[in-house]
């Protein structure tokens, strides 16, 4: 338990510290991170951004959503899946997102055994991960928010079972955390049951 009072927004009301380093992270904290999401193309969307992140700070990304959205089809797995070589070099010199050749070429791999699947199999592949809430105490500081878990490792190996790429551990646990799957917002912060 903390001794300190946690940080508060601009209403008052207590948040998760790293909500309050940005005005785009508290927009996303409050109105999105934590949330269900469901649906192939959402979750799509929502692992692409997650590998893109890799290795850089989550603001970088979400700064630069509305261009990945743009320069991806609003992550449309059947539209992704039939982009072509012309594509893949747009998308490399596109200054609207990240131009990593690995993460640009997962994507496009990702959405190509994506297109395969039958509706809704994707969401249901990852929901089919969500720990029980129950066995999960609210975490009271940041240091209680693991980066991995058993859940996101088992995720993370169902995916590249599955043909996924740029699909680690880690990136399935911020996953799960982005998407609602796991509620990581501190025991004390606002948005934690507006979930």
């Amino acid at each position: 338990m903390s001794d300190t009072a946690p940080p508060v927004g601009p209403d008052g009301a207590p948040r998760c510290p790293w909500a309050l380093s940005a005005p785009d992270y508290l927009t996303y904290h409050d109105e999105e991170w934590g949330r269900p999401v469901h649906g192939d193309d959402a979750l799509f969307e929502r692992l692409s951004l997650e590998a893109f992140q890799s290795g850089l700070s989550w603001i970088t990304i979400l700064r630069r959503r509305p261009g990945f959205r743009a320069a991806f089809a609003d992550f449309k797995i059947a539209t992704v899946a039939e982009f072509t070589e012309e594509d893949r070099a747009r998308l490399l010199a596109d200054p609207g997102i990240i131009r990593n050749r690995a993460k640009i070429d997962a994507t496009l791999a990702n959405a190509r055994v994506l297109a395969d699947w039958a509706p809704g199999e994707l969401d249901e592949l990852i929901w089919s991960h969500a720990p029980d809430p129950a066995g999960r105490p609210a975490p009271r500081t940041l240091a209680d928010v693991p980066a991995v878990t058993p859940e996101s490792t088992a995720l993370s190996k169902a995916l590249k079972k599955r043909g996924l790429r740029f699909v680690g551990p880690t990136t399935a646990y911020a996953l799960m955390q982005a998407c609602g799957l796991v509620n990581d917002h501190l025991a004390d912060c606002a948005a934690r049951d507006a979930r």
